[in-house]
């Protein structure tokens, strides 16, 4: 079973639908996502929860988490989400970053085009490692 740890700063928008699509498209047997921020918000975003309900995912109740040293050693993937310097070093796994804008406080349409983008990313990265159902 690998880990994939999705990461960006607040753990609020990007890392939150990423860990929600790769847990839901990805064979469970093979491999699992969590997700964590630098600097975690209270709560997932308002406008994120609306976007993934649109798809049939509840976010309504995910908890964000901080992105500690016990937290990043679970993974042997590291997904970062524009964490830049403060996103950590995890020895021992693999590191891509994507490029993903923050869609805190973005208009609907925004945030539907950024969780499209990252579906598209997940289902990329779920192809490329052999973890399909």
């Amino acid at each position: 079973m690998k880990t994939v740890l999705f990461a960006c700063v607040h753990n609020a928008g990007r890392s939150q639908m990423a860990a929600a699509w790769f847990n839901q498209l990805a064979d469970s047997s093979k491999a699992r996502a969590i997700s964590a921020g630098t600097d975690p918000g209270p709560r997932v975003h308002p406008e994120v929860i609306t976007a993934m309900r649109e798809v049939g995912v509840d976010l309504a109740a995910a908890s964000t988490t901080r992105l500690t040293p016990d937290v990043a050693q679970q993974a042997q993937l590291l997904v970062t989400m524009g964490c830049g310097d403060a996103c950590p070093y995890v020895p021992g796994a693999k590191r891509d970053d994507w490029p993903l804008e923050d869609p805190k406080g973005k208009p609907i349409e925004r945030v539907r085009e950024i969780r499209d983008d990252i579906r598209d990313r997940v289902q990329a990265l779920i192809e490329h490692e052999g973890w399909r159902p």
